[in-house]
């Protein structure tokens, strides 16, 4: 049936009040329509607001057991000759030459001044009499025990000398350190003698997963007991911090002066503590980190134990397996750790691991990745005997090694020869793009030209590299390189895995031999 447009016009109209006069009486508490009438209001109806998920009962059940924590220390005396000096209150100094490193712990700590209002003020010596403690930082914490232990991070309190415990209430508590550790940037601080405390427990985080709700309670830029909420955004985030960096990533608000705060599951359990953000304002933009509940569960217990952690050592210098390097030795994925080199005086050397094996498996445990080997590892105590799977020779090979003690600093593999001077006939290496000459004492290949279109100068080789290996065959000249090359080919491989030799360090570089 055609509809004249007039008519269309008046129809629609008419339809559409009506559909208007049914959703009014529905949000109202209409009684009935009836054609050519006025609707008739009936009694008013009260709807109930949708049951929309909240925070408010976990909050309100861990709150109490959530700290802020001030840190004072006392100025150590030094000349008056005039010049500004001042003390290292941002604990820069003890960490790794690491750009990144410090700009993430730079950019989150919790400073603030005696107002407890922020700002990352700096103090003279001349500022103050030498023997008072002074509040050099704050942040937060949360207690673990009834009978007042408490977790923060290191950073907070590394400078620190006298500690107080700011409760969710307003009371002040003085509090003690009991253990720092700071490769996992986390420390234990215990109040006494003042009857129980509302603790709360460590989720069991592998259970977290990307997209769960999770709340972060602390005290940023010193205003106390804060709640923000969010997500988990990432799991395993590797911000340089150090060789167990596993972080959990939240987009929840997390600002400075939340350091060593606990991020909670909507069961109230701790998933992880704020430790760092990136920020380049400064302030919260929804990327911050978090030590994960298990990392910090063992490390915690091991400082209230002992006031330290004792880490294994397997005393081997590795890098991550590039799918090239897996290619190149046979391997059927790129998990694993690759060992450069082994420390001579290490336990790992001891029990027979060697520079170019591939370390598959600790005590059963697949090992992913570098990181993951340097987590198992540092898991076990100290003279620890595990079984160590490494891939050598196209074939896995078990190794029983009894764990060292880890140093309390990074050891450097030593090599006490010189540089060796270059004759003057080099040979080349064409296929490779590489011009090489025999070293000095005849041990390896010295690099002296890299042709820069070649695989060779992707891969970062350069002059003054020795190569010596090739498939984990000494390297006396070009010859052993060319046969190693050769081999490759006749066992279907598109690679051969070099180790090079730079400044002391060694490394291993997969370069592609289809061409030759």
């Amino acid at each position: 049936m055609n509809i004249a447009p007039n008519s269309y016009s008046v129809t629609r109209k008419r339809l559409l009040a009506a559909v208007a006069s049914i959703a009014v009486a529905g949000a109202i508490g209409v009684g009935a329509l009836t054609s050519g009438t006025s609707p008739v209001l009936a009694d008013a109806v009260r709807v109930e607001a949708p049951q929309v998920p909240g925070f408010a009962d976990v909050v309100e059940r861990v709150s109490p057991a959530v700290v802020s924590v001030k840190v004072k220390a006392k100025i150590s005396p030094a000349a008056d000759d005039g010049s500004d000096q001042s003390d290292d209150q941002d604990g820069m100094n003890n960490l790794p030459d690491n750009p990144q490193l410090r700009r993430f712990f730079r950019e989150f700590r919790g400073f603030g001044d005696q107002d407890g209002q922020g700002g990352n003020r700096r103090f003279s010596h001349r500022d103050h009499n030498n023997d008072q403690p002074r509040p050099v930082a704050q942040g937060s914490g949360f207690f673990i025990s009834d009978d007042g232990y408490l977790v923060t991070n290191n950073h907070v309190v590394s400078e620190g000398s006298a500690f107080t415990v700011v409760m969710n209430d307003g009371k002040e508590l003085d509090a003690k350190l009991i253990g720092t550790d700071a490769r996992t940037d986390l420390a234990v601080l215990k109040v006494d003698g003042v009857g129980k405390f509302t603790y709360v427990d460590f989720a069991d985080d592998s259970k977290v997963r990307v997209g769960d709700w999770v709340v972060a309670v602390g005290n940023p830029f010193g205003l106390g007991g804060t709640v923000t909420a969010g997500i988990v955004s990432a799991r395993g985030r590797d911000i340089g911090a150090g060789p167990y960096d596993d972080f959990i990533q939240i987009d929840a608000s997390v600002n400075r002066g939340n350091s060593g705060g606990p991020t909670f599951n909507l069961n109230g359990q701790v998933v992880g503590i704020n430790t760092a953000i990136f920020s380049p304002s400064g302030g919260s933009v929804g990327i911050a980190f978090d030590i994960p509940a298990s990392t910090a569960k063992q490390v915690v217990q091991d400082l209230m134990k002992s006031g330290s952690v004792q880490r294994g050592w397997l005393g081997v210098e590795i890098q991550p397996v590039t799918s090239e390097i897996a290619e190149s030795l046979g391997l059927k994925s790129n998990n694993g750790a690759l060992v450069s080199s082994a420390q001579d005086d290490g336990p790992g050397k001891k029990a027979g691991i060697t520079a170019g094996d591939v370390i598959t498996q600790v005590d059963g445990k697949d090992v992913a990745s570098p990181k993951e080997l340097a987590r198992l590892i540092g898991a076990y105590s100290p003279g620890k005997s595990v079984d160590v799977t490494v891939w050598r020779d196209g074939k896995s090979q078990a190794v029983k090694v009894d764990l060292g003690k880890l140093p309390s600093s990074d050891k450097q593999a030593s090599n006490d020869q010189q540089q060796p001077a270059a004759p003057v006939k080099p040979d080349t290496l064409a296929d490779l793009g590489l011009t090489v000459t025999k070293s000095e004492n005849g041990k390896g290949l010295v690099v002296t030209d890299v042709d820069p279109d070649s695989d060779a100068a992707d891969r970062g080789i350069q002059p003054g590299d020795v190569i010596t290996s090739v498939n984990s065959t000494e390297v006396n000249g070009t010859d052993d390189v060319t046969k190693a090359m050769t081999d490759a080919v006749k066992s279907g491989r598109k690679a051969v895995l070099m180790q090079i030799t730079r400044d002391d360090t060694n490394r291993f570089v997969a370069l592609p031999v289809a061409k030759g």
